[in-house]
């Protein structure tokens, strides 16, 4: 099977050796994003949901560049420093994906990138 490589500029640069995304068939695997302004590099301040939505408008990004939208996505990762952050971050998701949601899973690390407070991968399934 072969694999393309997706990329945008609306979306922050790899910060190690991986791609924004990666389609395989009609599956696309997005990494994680951190709360990086793409124009800057730097992490975005403020509160949780500040930086939440800078993940989703991030993933929405790539997520268009592979041809799709958060509609298509069909699994979700979130990481955060903090569980207490979990009902502000789910409020931030909850403006960015509608019904039918994705699956999920939430959990809890000791540390992030840059140390930022929340990362959001994705899986998104595209011509179905």
């Amino acid at each position: 099977m072969s694999r393309t490589i997706i990329h945008t500029d609306q979306a922050p640069k790899a910060i190690g050796p991986y791609s924004q995304a990666v389609r395989a068939g009609d599956t696309v695997y997005l990494s994680g994003q951190i709360p990086l302004d793409p124009a800057t590099g730097e992490l975005v301040g403020g509160d949780i949901s500040r930086q939440a939505r800078r993940v989703f408008e991030n993933l929405s990004a790539v997520c268009a560049a592979a041809g799709g939208s958060l509609a298509d996505v069909v699994r979700v990762g979130i990481y955060l420093t903090d569980l207490g952050d979990f009902a502000a971050v789910n409020s931030v998701m909850a403006e960015y994906c509608r019904e039918p949601y994705p699956a999920r899973a939430t959990v809890q690390v000791s540390a992030l990138p840059r140390g930022a407070h929340v990362e959001v991968d994705a899986v998104m399934v595209l011509g179905g």
